[in-house]
């Protein structure tokens, strides 16, 4: 009698002995679709702790998309998305490395590593965590749109999950009923029953849930595409904002994380956002004139000069060193400074004192031209080519903006103090509306290039006025203006903006003017190239 239930036990253990335990099914699963080490771990929880946008986004789809299971599957996504475009090699696992109810997530990471956006997007985001978190941030709408479309897969997986855990419990089940020999054998046999109706229903489970993502791969695969796109085009925009703006990617990777979000956000919603690539264009436009030009560097020959620059000595003057007579008058006359060179003439040293750009903010100078560019947006563009100019050159820059004669707005931006990306900011966006008058805007130039006079001793500021309007200035004025200018030894630039007339021989801008030039289109920013060889 004790033979019978022992032999019916150990079929039952041996039978439950083809099962997989917990420990089978759960050896080398993963939940994470992307390596990481904890350095990765930290840099993320890190950048989830300082990103609002993160955790709203994270508590929203954990709401809608969570599951008993795992309430956290979407925060468990983000932080794969977040980990694909930091990482500088990201690495996916294989499929079989993960947890049967990450099959959904590992298909998404998968699908958009394997994007074509996804190569410029990481161009852009590597490394930069902020850059990461906007990535993500900026598939907020497509990862809903594939959560949802994706939902059915998804609870095939954690469905397929719970029967198998199900289905080890069972084991584990038989298994200890097999070795306890207080069970009878009809118990046992009904464990390894229960345990085998288990596992079948797994198995079922696991076929439906993959049948279910290969229903939903090619839905993921789109999707991520898309969202893989949005990305890329956000990130790719914010950096020329950046750009545009004369933000380094140093100084943005020293910037404080809430700082960079503050700029971002204010340059993204400013007046001249969508101009940002013209911005940019002027300002890169403006450096290459700077590179061009080379202060007091050999030109045209103009005659013959003295002095010991040996490379400039004449034919005349090297043959003496062939007569071992003459060498002793030749070393006397180079000790001198004696010796006879060819003179020549290179480009001038430019001004040395400020530079003012006056830029006309009246209501007029909101008309476009071609390609949507307002007169408004090119003048302003101009005007932060010539800050860029200024201080490259070491030299105080002010920005006046003004309109009727009681609208003027002065931004100073000294050579020896960092310019304040928020006084930029305020310089470019500010707009006065109303008419126009010269004499204002004109008179206050004068006064502080006079101020730096008396100050500094600096004379030969430059003056550029940026316009569209030709109006009147009086005779005493015009007096008092020649004074100054004979004193202080300043030039002054015009740029008629979008209006051919003001740059006539007869216009008041052109009586006012050194220098004068018009221009007509408006998305051509070398029609003002000479003016940066020139300042």
């Amino acid at each position: 009698m004790c033979e019978a239930p022992s032999d019916g036990l150990d079929e039952a253990a041996s039978r439950a002995g083809t099962w997989p335990g917990p420990a089978a099914a759960a050896l080398g699963r993963h939940t994470a679709a992307v390596v990481a080490d904890r350095f990765d771990r930290i840099t993320w929880r890190d950048t989830y702790e300082q990103s609002a946008g993160l955790r709203d986004l994270a508590e929203e789809l954990n709401e809608r998309y969570g599951y008993a299971t795992c309430p956290t599957y979407p925060t468990d996504l983000l932080a794969d998305l977040f980990l694909a475009a930091y990482k500088v090699r990201p690495r996916v696992r294989e499929r079989v490395e993960m947890d049967p109810s990450r099959l959904v997530h590992h298909q998404v990471i998968t699908s958009l590593m394997e994007s074509p956006d996804f190569a410029e997007l990481h161009r852009e985001t590597a490394g930069d965590p902020y850059a990461a978190a906007m990535a993500v941030l900026a598939q907020a709408a497509a990862l809903r749109g594939l959560l949802e479309r994706s939902r059915d897969a998804q609870e095939q997986a954690e469905q397929a999950k719970k029967a198998r855990q199900d289905a080890d419990k069972a084991a584990q089940q038989a298994i200890g009923d097999g070795q306890d020999g207080s069970v009878l054998a009809p118990a046992a046999d009904e464990a390894a029953q229960a345990a085998e109706a288990a596992e079948a229903a797994a198995r079922q489970a696991a076929h439906a849930a993959a049948q279910a993502l290969t229903a939903a791969a090619l839905g993921i695969r789109a999707a991520a595409r898309s969202a893989a796109a949005r990305a890329a085009a956000a990130v790719r925009q914010e950096a020329a904002l950046m750009r545009a703006w004369g933000v380094g990617s140093g100084r943005l990777e020293r910037m404080p994380f809430a700082e960079r979000a503050r700029l971002a956000e204010r340059l993204r919603g400013g007046r001249l956002a969508q101009w940002a690539e013209l911005i940019g264009r002027f300002r890169q436009m403006a450096g290459g004139e700077r590179a061009r030009k080379v202060e007091n560097a050999t030109g045209e020959l103009v005659g013959v000069t003295l002095g010991d620059d040996l490379s400039r000595v004449i034919p005349s003057e090297l043959t003496h060193l062939g007569l071992p007579e003459l060498r002793a008058v030749f070393a006397a006359r180079y000790a001198a400074g004696e010796l006879m060179l060819y003179d020549s003439q290179g480009e001038q040293s430019t001004g040395q004192g400020a530079v003012i750009a006056c830029v006309d903010t009246s209501h007029s100078m909101y008309e476009a031209g071609p390609g949507g560019v307002t007169r408004e947006v090119w003048a302003k563009a101009c005007a932060l080519a010539l800050l860029d100019q200024a201080r490259h050159a070491g030299r105080d820059f002010v920005g006046i903006l003004f309109s009727a004669a009681d609208k003027l707005q002065v931004f100073r931006f000294p050579a020896d103090e960092p310019a304040d990306l928020d006084r930029v900011l305020d310089f470019a966006e500010t707009f006065l509306g109303g008419g126009t008058s010269y004499q204002r805007p004109l008179s206050a130039a004068g006064e502080l290039l006079a101020e730096e006079f008396d100050d500094a001793a600096r004379r030969r500021g430059d003056i550029v006025m940026l316009t569209d309007d030709d109006c009147g200035v009086t005779e005493e004025w015009m007096r008092g203006w020649n004074q100054a200018k004979h004193r202080l030894g300043f030039r002054v630039f015009g740029v008629a903006v979008g209006a051919p007339r003001v740059a006539e021989s007869d216009s008041v801008l052109d009586a006012l003017c050194d220098n004068l030039r018009s221009i007509e289109d408006l998305t051509d920013v070398h029609a003002a190239a000479d003016l940066f060889r020139v300042i």
